[in-house]
């Protein structure tokens, strides 16, 4: 596989992006897209056209990459005719080795005539995913691989920042697909290509081609002769990462249906997990997790840890109908154990730390923060102004929290913070020199007033 190379600006460069979950969709001009998803089945994944050599990078270079020259590309059947729907030279598809990425490279090389080079980021799908793919990928018409591990980017810039400022979309989802847009997406999704990029040009393959499904995708792969992951009896929209796994389609989508036991991967059913609970202690600093029981480890280490962990006592299994950003629902069930435990360690230690204003400023803003990740807005300066904020007022969020595992449950029993607003000596029932119970007397007058005055009226008084 060869090594990346940073795009630098062409005028005459084009993003082609083919459908996304359905969860984001913009339509304001022709050249945007449905920009959401992870590298589940029918889901967006962008591929970036080379008119000319290179397109400008932004922030970081990882994904904006091509072979190192064109030689380097020529070959695994290349396409050096036009296409039915025109010529492209060289595209770059963000590439996961499912079903949707499967089918749109020999539907690019049959319609645009171009060479497709493929890009996977490993942003912790798994072995098992990445195992095979660039055979995979060669098998179903693309001239070179691309592989790069993204999986400690990830964790440390897109899961933590959520992670510290408390963003739960709906109530439920912890945005593991949403948060993987953005590092995936400096190549991937179309709202981020604009932002990184505003000369970019985007071609999207699912408002042009035939296939109207799942099913239609399979019998496109039968026809052409490319190897796909799944058949007409295992049809689930799956996304993975280090952060969770979703799931999608099938029986799922009438929301009446209780998901098959077999469905799930990360997470064992809470009935079959140990009957021991098990305790785990979460370090800590600054609103984000830097150890488990005393072990320092580094974000992706560390997540993985707490994933297993999870995945052992069944936590983090979450089955909900959302709102997608076009307005059309979707059920989804989603497993993220290790996110689950990290969510309630650090809202638990807040508890200690942060004063009751704060943490209702703090909450609100966190149901914001959570709308612009879905929406696909990471660049946005609202999201990096919030998120400055957040960064501020949890800078004193530092010490450790133990909880309880216990089938399917996670429970807090132990919390301390150098930074601790709490103090027993206040709180205590117990008479104290600090806070007098008699004190209480008058400020229950003063804030009842607005009720008597009330009460007063009403009874003509």
């Amino acid at each position: 596989m060869s090594q990346l190379k940073a795009l630098s600006a062409c005028s005459a460069a084009t993003l082609i992006s083919h459908g996304p979950r359905r969860e984001d969709l913009a339509s304001a001009s022709a050249s945007t897209l449905k920009f959401g998803a992870g590298a589940s089945e029918l889901n967006g994944s962008p591929l970036v056209s080379q008119h000319c050599r290179l397109v400008k990078a932004h922030k970081s270079q990882v994904i904006k990459a091509v072979a190192s020259n064109d030689k380097e590309t020529v070959s695994a059947g290349a396409t050096n005719g036009r296409g039915f729907r025109g010529k492209l030279n060289k595209v770059v598809l963000a590439y996961s080795g499912g079903l949707d990425t499967s089918v749109i490279v020999p539907w690019l090389r049959e319609n645009y005539g171009c060479e497709v080079v493929c890009f996977t980021a490993d942003v912790g799908q798994g072995i098992k995913e990445l195992d095979g793919l660039e055979q995979k990928a060669k098998a179903s018409g693309a001239c070179q691989l691309v592989v790069k591990d993204l999986k400690e980017e990830f964790v440390q810039d897109y899961i933590f920042p959520c992670l510290r400022a408390g963003a739960v979309y709906e109530r439920k989802y912890l945005l593991g697909t949403s948060m993987a847009r953005p590092v995936i997406a400096k190549v991937r999704f179309e709202l981020t290509f604009f932002s990184l990029n505003p000369e970019l040009h985007v071609v999207a393959p699912w408002r042009e081609w035939d296939i109207q499904g799942r099913e239609d995708a399979i019998e496109y792969a039968k026809k052409h002769n490319v190897p796909v992951p799944v058949t007409k009896k295992s049809i689930y929209s799956r996304d993975r990462n280090l952060w969770h796994l979703s799931h999608e389609g099938d029986i799922l989508e009438d929301p009446a249906n209780e998901p098959e036991k077999d469905m799930y991967m990360m997470s064992v059913d809470p009935v079959d997990a140990p009957n021991e609970p098990e305790y785990v202690e979460i370090g800590i600093v600054s609103g984000l997790p830097v150890s488990v029981n005393g072990k320092q480890l580094s974000p992706a280490s560390l997540l993985t840890e707490l994933n297993e962990l999870g995945g052992k006592h069944g936590i983090g299994r979450i089955d909900m109908v959302e709102n997608r950003l076009v307005g059309m629902k979707s059920r989804g069930v989603y497993e993220t154990p290790g996110g689950t435990i990290l969510f309630c360690a650090v809202r638990e230690l807040e508890s200690l730390t942060l004063d009751r204003e704060t943490i209702q400023v703090k909450d609100s803003l966190a149901l914001k923060y959570a709308e612009l990740v879905y929406a696909g807005r990471w660049f946005d300066p609202l999201r990096e102004s919030m998120d400055a904020f957040m960064q501020k007022i949890t800078a004193t969020t530092t010490g450790s929290v133990t909880l309880k595992l216990y089938k399917g449950s996670v429970s807090v029993v132990g919390r301390t913070s150098p930074h601790s607003l709490y103090r027993q000596d206040i709180s205590s029932f117990e008479n104290g020199q600090i806070y007098d119970q008699a004190d209480a007397a008058g400020f229950i007058r003063l804030y009842g007033l607005p009720m008597r005055v009330r009460a007063m009226l009403e009874n003509g008084m």
